[in-house]
């Protein structure tokens, strides 16, 4: 990416934010925007909710949004899955992935006994089911907006009895003593991350995600396999597929989607054209790079193949006669 550009066409220019982002400073998403090399140079506006965040975009406040989606134990973060598929139309710029550790802290001189509540963001809490029932039984559990600002309120208080699920360096921002490490029930624990603007979409890389939503126009059988069906008609690899409420009567539901390949792909859109025409709704969510550690190896071989395959075709496309020529020479 050029330096005088970001994801999403949007030129820096003034002193304001460029991105904003779930905050306070400490959340698991400001570590994952300074590990992309792209966005994490970027002037950057923490904001207390996913929902402030979108909002920002959509608003113009920002070019870029960049919040938390999924996570390998939870799933998908609901708040900001069914704000980008009910509420709002931005674009999915690029995704990030992280690994994630969580641990317990509270003020210094607390003790593990001690504690009578547990605060963080609820997406964290639930990835720290199994360590909360056997260690800390009898605490209360309080959801708080980001795991930082579940930080930030426990070093705010002057109560001992009270801790945060949060990141390392959230305990160092925020005052507090680690009680227990890399507390989730999983040790594989990641989250994915997406960058989201108002419109564009960046240009193929031979290793790319396309995002959609389908809604059904119709609740009959087999309604969900003639959708799949145009997938796997064209080979297309579903790398994500969940259903979620419509909100706007009970039973019916839409179906998020990610699939292998850029909407730049013929095939790709030769499949959205035709559900689109003849079976659903689809709001398209966006095309970009997949994350991955080896993303950048993936794209070079994939650039590397598609040369060649351009020389081949060159080579073939020269052979053809102009119209009227003999069948020799």
């Amino acid at each position: 990416m050029p330096a005088d550009a970001t994801p999403g066409g949007a030129a820096p220019g003034g002193d304001g934010p460029l991105v904003a982002y779930l905050g306070p400073p400490g959340t698991f998403t400001e570590e994952a925007l300074a590990s992309d090399p792209d966005l994490g140079p970027l002037p950057a506006l923490p904001l207390a909710t996913i929902g402030e965040v979108l909002e920002a975009v959509v608003e113009g406040r920002v070019p870029l949004g960049f919040v938390p989606i999924e996570n390998a134990i939870e799933g998908s973060v609901h708040q900001t899955v069914d704000r980008l598929v009910f509420d709002v139309d931005l674009l999915v710029q690029r995704e990030v992935v992280l690994d994630v550790h969580l641990h317990l802290m509270a003020r210094p001189g607390t003790r593990l006994e001690d504690l009578e509540e547990i605060v963080s963001f609820p997406v964290a809490i639930a990835q720290c089911q199994g360590f909360l029932a056997s260690r800390v039984p009898r605490a209360r559990v309080v959801p708080a907006s980001s795991t930082a600002e579940a930080a930030r309120r426990v070093g705010a208080s002057r109560r001992g009895s009270v801790g945060a699920i949060a990141p390392q360096v959230a305990a160092r921002l925020y005052g507090l003593e680690i009680l227990a490490s890399a507390i989730e029930d999983h040790p594989d624990n990641q989250t994915r991350f997406v960058c989201v603007a108002r419109q564009g979409v960046p240009a193929p890389t031979g290793h790319d995600k396309t995002s959609l939503v389908c809604f059904q126009r119709t609740d009959r059988p087999g309604s969900l396999h003639a959708i799949l069906s145009e997938f796997a008609a064209r080979d297309l690899n579903l790398t994500k597929l969940e259903s979620r409420p419509t909100k706007r009567q009970l039973g019916r539901y839409c179906f998020l989607i990610d699939l292998e390949g850029h909407i730049a792909d013929e095939v790709v859109a030769d499949c959205l054209r035709v559900l689109h025409a003849e079976l659903a709704e689809v709001k398209f969510l966006g095309s970009y790079p997949q994350a991955g550690a080896d993303a950048g190896q993936r794209r070079a071989r994939a650039r590397t193949a598609w040369r060649r395959a351009e020389r081949w075709m060159a080579e073939i496309r020269a052979q053809v006669r102009a119209p009227g020529s003999p069948l020799w020479g």
